[in-house]
């Protein structure tokens, strides 16, 4: 027997009950299998793959045709593999023979509901939003991926990140709060690190002033070192590494160090993986050393 409930193994005395009376409140995918059926062993952990994805919404009855052969006098089982899908008392699909993964998904979609996305799905497709600029949609997958587990480290980060963009900094802070453990410590600096700069950026001048400041004098490290947070609150993210790079070049000791401090920052948010991190992080030893 199976641990997961809706995968189950029935026999002659339990198949009207179990998969007949079953039909009648959510479809039943009947497996139809012997012990000495190789194609039967290799389909089994497949559909007992699919039936957990559905969560519930579809049970898998497994039946061994060496031990139940009412059930397979009953139903005129020939072949095997054979799998039958059962819907209101009646069968209503099926297939002989080993199927790919597509084809039997494809025979259960007319009738099953779509399963839910694995949550791993959701992240990873919250994060292609947000990297596409629709922080608007990676914040709605979120949300629903939060309602079920809502110590997701990973996720709260990105819904922080979310957050922040539509200007929901208190909010943004609260959620980063919320995330436990050392997991995710680089992506929690990095998302604290936008927050920073979106703060810092509030109080600043616009870019535009700061950019005129610094087309009359290239040497206003205060313009400079302003106009950098604001690019970084934009996200104008090589324009501003850029910008601080060449000011630590020009004063390291501005601001006690303050364009070095602000660069490893803008390497927590972007990632070690990013090229323009791996880019700027070599201009920053070359300007070191």
């Amino acid at each position: 027997m199976s641990a997961t409930p809706y995968i189950f193994d029935v026999t002659d005395a339990s198949f009207d009950q179990l998969v007949i009376e079953n039909s009648f409140h959510k479809p039943v995918l009947v497996d139809f299998w012997a012990e000495w059926c190789a194609p039967c062993k290799a389909l089994m952990p497949l559909l007992a793959k699919i039936a957990e994805d559905y969560q519930g919404e579809l049970l898998l009855a497994k039946v061994n045709c060496d031990v139940e052969q009412d059930t397979v006098m009953r139903f005129g089982i020939r072949s095997l593999p054979t799998v039958v899908l059962f819907k209101d008392g009646q069968p209503v699909d099926g297939f002989a023979g080993a199927q790919p993964e597509s084809a039997i998904r494809a025979l259960l979609q007319p009738h099953v509901a779509e399963p839910p996305a694995p949550q791993a799905d959701l992240l990873e497709e919250a994060r292609a939003q947000y990297a596409a600029g629709q922080a608007g949609a990676a914040e709605a997958l979120l949300q629903q991926l939060l309602a079920e587990d809502n110590q997701n480290g990973a996720a709260l980060i990105l819904y922080a990140r979310c957050l922040a963009e539509r200007g929901e900094l208190g909010e943004a802070q609260l959620v980063l709060d919320a995330v436990q453990g050392d997991e995710h410590k680089s992506a929690l600096a990095g998302a604290r690190a936008q927050l920073t700069f979106l703060r810092q950026a509030a109080d600043l001048p616009e870019a535009a002033e700061l950019k005129s400041r610094l087309a009359q004098d290239a040497g206003d490290d205060e313009a400079a070192y302003q106009l950098a947070v604001q690019q970084l609150a934009r996200q104008q993210y090589e324009a501003a590494l850029d910008g601080l790079l060449r000011l630590f070049m020009r004063n390291r000791a501005y601001g006690d160090d303050l364009p070095r401090k602000t660069l490893v920052q803008v390497f927590d948010l972007l990632g070690n993986e990013h090229p323009l991190v791996i880019a700027y992080r070599r201009k920053l030893y070359q300007a070191l050393y």
